[in-house]
C-alpha cells in the first residue's frame, strides 16, 4: 500500500483523517497562495486543492496526496479566512440570519500512476438572527480566525446555525470522509 500524506497545515483536516486510524504523514504545501487566483469560488477552490495537493507530491516518492481547500460563499464574493477579530465580526454580521454556500474542493493523487480524482462538496448555511453582542461573544470564545466564513462548525459555530443542508457534516469541517 502507498504511503498516504495530507497536504496541508489545517488542525481540522489533520484531526478528520485521524478519526479513520490510517498511518499517514502530513505536509504542509509549498508556495500556495491563497489569494493569488481570480477565480470563480467553485474553480478557486478545485485550483487551491490541487495546488496543494501537487506542491507536497513533487518531494516525495510514490504516496497518494490529499489536498483539499474551503471558501465560504455570501451572494456571490468569498469569504476568507478573517486572520482578525474585527474582520470575523464583520463576516458574521453580514451572514447572520442568511444564507451562504460553503465550498470544499478534494484532490487525491496517486504520484506513482498520475491518476486523480478530484470531488467538490457544496453546503448551504443559513446563520440565526445574531447580534452585534452575541457575534462579539462568539469570536473571542472560539477564535475562528482561521476558518473560512469566521465559524467553527465543530465547535460552538453549530450553535450559530438554523439550517445546514448538505452531505457529509465532515466536509463542512473541512476534508469529506
Amino acid at each position: 500500500m502507498l504511503p498516504l500524506v495530507l497536504a496541508s497545515t489545517s488542525i481540522y483536516r489533520k484531526q478528520l483523517l485521524e478519526r479513520l486510524g490510517l498511518p499517514f504523514d502530513c505536509i504542509a504545501p509549498i508556495n500556495v497562495d491563497e489569494e493569488a487566483l481570480n477565480l470563480p469560488p467553485e474553480q478557486l477552490v478545485m485550483a487551491l486543492a490541487r495546488q496543494k495537493a501537487e506542491s507536497v507530491a513533487g518531494t516525495l516518492g510514490d504516496a497518494i496526496v490529499i489536498g483539499s481547500d474551503q471558501v465560504g460563499v455570501l451572494d456571490g464574493q468569498i469569504l476568507t479566512k478573517p486572520h482578525t477579530s474585527e474582520k470575523a465580526e464583520s463576516q458574521l454580521m453580514a451572514m447572520a440570519g442568511r444564507e451562504h454556500q460553503l465550498l470544499t474542493g478534494v484532490y487525491v493523487l496517486n504520484t506513482k500512476s498520475g491518476q486523480f480524482r478530484q470531488h467538490l462538496d457544496c453546503h448551504r448555511l443559513t446563520l440565526r438572527t445574531l447580534s452585534a453582542a452575541e457575534i462579539s461573544d462568539y469570536v473571542a470564545r472560539e477564535q475562528p480566525l482561521d476558518c473560512a466564513g469566521s465559524y467553527k462548525i465543530e465547535g460552538l459555530g453549530i450553535s450559530l446555525m438554523e439550517r445546514i443542508d448538505g452531505s457529509d457534516f465532515t466536509a463542512i469541517v473541512g476534508l469529506p470522509l
